[in-house]
């Protein structure tokens, strides 16, 4: 409790993307609670979002290795602003590539909470044509792609004192904007090494990308695999040499 009352009386700095929206999430989605604007927090994006629907995003917290609770992200100005909640739980640095969708020039935000209760706010701009999240699914329109859900491509990459391991699930990954296509996404992940430890856990949410990309840094060696379910319940799992 003392922590976390010296943490309320800290100054949180300047926002450094401006924002009107700014309030509204921080009541949203950290409820209000302590945060500091923190350009230790490193929320990379491109200037400009050529593709709306595919735009890839990096979140580097490794400065506070060791201290990460969980990380939330979120593009200020999209209909579905939610993107992920990564929560690093052991042997997994607190680092992670995704690709979502984008409706429309925006802000995006990505919160580290760290043990002493603490949010670091990482922020950027993100400029788009727009029209990202309406757009129709590009997967639906490949023949048979309904037997290809769940599919993952990807490896492990050696890089130094961890590897990367980078990975594309199939998956359509229907938000339910499109007319007639009700939601339809994976929403919940885990890593596990080789004896089925959890190594990190996301929550997903419909702003990500169909055919979603993930990336991870593991550090130590030997097997691991990802296990995935969406929210009509299948689940799939794929082994990670």
């Amino acid at each position: 409790m003392p922590i976390v009352a010296h943490a309320a009386a800290i100054d949180p700095g300047k926002d450094p993307v401006p924002s009107v929206m700014w309030t509204f999430y921080h009541k949203q989605i950290l409820d209000d609670a302590p945060f500091v604007f923190d350009d230790r927090v490193k929320l990379l994006a491109p200037p400009f979002a050529e593709d709306a629907r595919q735009v890839p995003i990096e979140i580097d917290a490794r400065a506070f290795k060791g201290e990460v609770v969980k990380i939330l992200a979120w593009a200020e100005l999209n209909p579905l602003p939610k993107i992920v909640d990564f929560q690093p739980v052991s042997g997994v640095l607190p680092w992670l590539s995704i690709r979502i969708r984008v409706e429309q020039a925006t802000p995006l935000r990505a919160a580290v909470l760290t043990r002493d209760g603490l949010w670091h706010v990482g922020s950027t701009l993100i400029d788009a044509a727009g029209g990202g999240c309406t757009a129709p699914s590009v997967v639906r329109t490949q023949p048979g792609w309904e037997e290809h859900i769940g599919e993952v491509l990807g490896g492990r990459y050696p890089r130094g004192e961890f590897s990367r391991v980078r990975l594309q699930i199939a998956h359509p990954m229907d938000n339910g904007m499109v007319s007639g296509i009700p939601e339809f996404f994976i929403n919940h992940a885990e890593l596990r090494d080789h004896n089925d430890q959890v190594l990190a856990r996301l929550e997903l949410f419909p702003a990500v990308s169909e055919n979603p990309n993930l990336t991870f840094d593991i550090e130590g060696s030997g097997q691991t695999r990802l296990f995935l379910r969406d929210n009509s319940g299948n689940e799939f799992d794929a082994a990670i040499p």
